[in-house]
């Protein structure tokens, strides 16, 4: 068994702010939604060997803040520039230390998710 995939919701027209954080500010290239899945909305990018689904939710869409995907980036260097380009874009960055040896920031995407991202 392996990890496939990982889905964040979003709510109905979240795809041009979903391309914008997690294709423009992340640096994630986006994946074609198999045919009979575009009228759903939502859009994928892809992650390593993975993936990573913003689906759509109808009414009653709700944020995941402490439920999150975990992105690896490269190493300290790549960390810290990733962290002044969010911040300069207005997202939150709020650096936690509390993983003995993995130096680690969180955000939220743009409808409020967490995300967490570490060297």
């Amino acid at each position: 068994m392996r990890l496939d995939h990982v889905q964040l919701a979003a709510p109905p027209g979240c795809e041009a702010a979903a391309r914008e954080f997690y294709g423009g500010l992340l640096g994630l290239p986006e994946v074609e939604k198999p045919e009979p899945m575009r009228a759903s909305g939502g859009v994928w990018f892809a992650l390593g060997a993975q993936e990573l689904h913003i689906g759509v939710v109808g009414g009653g869409f709700a944020p995941a803040t402490k439920a999150h995907p975990g992105l690896a980036v490269g190493d300290d260097a790549a960390l810290d520039a990733l962290a002044e380009r969010l911040a300069r874009a207005g997202a939150k960055v709020e650096w936690d230390d509390r993983y003995p040896g993995v130096r680690r920031f969180f955000t939220a995407d743009p409808f409020g998710n967490r995300v967490e991202l570490l060297a």
